[in-house]
């Protein structure tokens, strides 16, 4: 099972760009460092290319400072499929993680925009009906990935918020929705411009368990911002910056590097 913490660092760290309707291969390249309390606690590296309406991404992440001395995590993760108009529609999705000795991996098959298939190793635990909200046929249709969930394709940054995006994440369906916040602007390796911050709330929706904390903190308590900037010319948005309050404090997400390569 993939757990809310990680689900969480993909979303936010694993954005980058994933399709255009240009012909030419494109490559762009993100490292991003996550940080909890102002402590760095992981750091992640993304590849992305496009050609024409497909698009994939690979990219690797691990624990690091003081963190390894507590969940020493290290994996990969990849994401393909294809965009049409301007909807993803994600194709395959794998992350492969190690915790400590534990291996864990998460496999997720779509076509039309629907999840296909799921495969979770280890296998999750038998759930308590009783406080088990689980997942209907109908949860699994027009989602996203991880990683395609964290991109936006709009006509301009004035466009990127006020939408919702359905997301999946091998277990838990989710629905993240994207209010304007404000404008800024912000300068790292390979951009310098304007963004556009948005306020992100969180709505958890079937394939978890009810009263869990973690979780109604989250929907009822958290704040969360994300802070997109555009990546070219190819009328995508992919964040730059996130944060999130959780109950123990602060997580935030930076790009280092945000840049094409190609």
């Amino acid at each position: 099972m993939l757990r809310l913490s990680h689900a969480l660092a993909a979303m936010l760290a694993a954005a980058l760009p994933t399709a255009t309707s240009a012909a030419t291969l494109q490559s762009f390249k993100g490292e991003y460092t996550v940080s909890l309390l102002g402590l760095s606690v992981a750091k992640a590296s993304f590849s992305s290319s496009y050609e024409g309406d497909s698009y994939s991404i690979d990219g690797s992440g691990s624990s690091a400072g003081l963190a390894t001395m507590f969940d020493d995590t290290r994996g990969t993760i990849s994401s393909k499929g294809k965009i049409s108009g301007k909807q993803l529609q994600p194709q395959a999705f794998r992350a492969d993680y190690k915790s400590g000795k534990k291996a864990s991996m998460i496999d997720i098959q779509f076509a039309n925009g629907a999840v296909t298939a799921t495969k979770v190793v280890p296998e999750p635990k038998k759930r308590n009906p009783k406080n088990w909200i689980a997942l209907a046929a109908s949860d699994l249709s027009s989602v996203l990935d991880p990683m395609a969930a964290t991109v936006i394709h709009a006509d301009s940054l004035d466009k990127v918020c006020g939408r919702t995006v359905k997301l999946y994440d091998g277990e838990m369906r989710a629905n993240l929705t994207l209010t304007y916040d404000s404008k800024g602007s912000t300068s790292v390796r390979g951009y310098k411009g304007d963004t556009v911050t948005c306020r992100m709330g969180f709505e958890p929706v079937a394939g978890y368990r009810k009263n869990r904390k973690a979780l109604n903190y989250l929907k009822n308590r958290s704040r969360i911002t994300v802070t997109f900037a555009p990546v070219g010319q190819t009328g995508l948005y992919a964040p730059i910056h996130a944060t999130v309050t959780t109950q123990i404090g602060t997580l935030t997400v930076s790009a280092e590097r945000f840049e094409a390569t190609e």
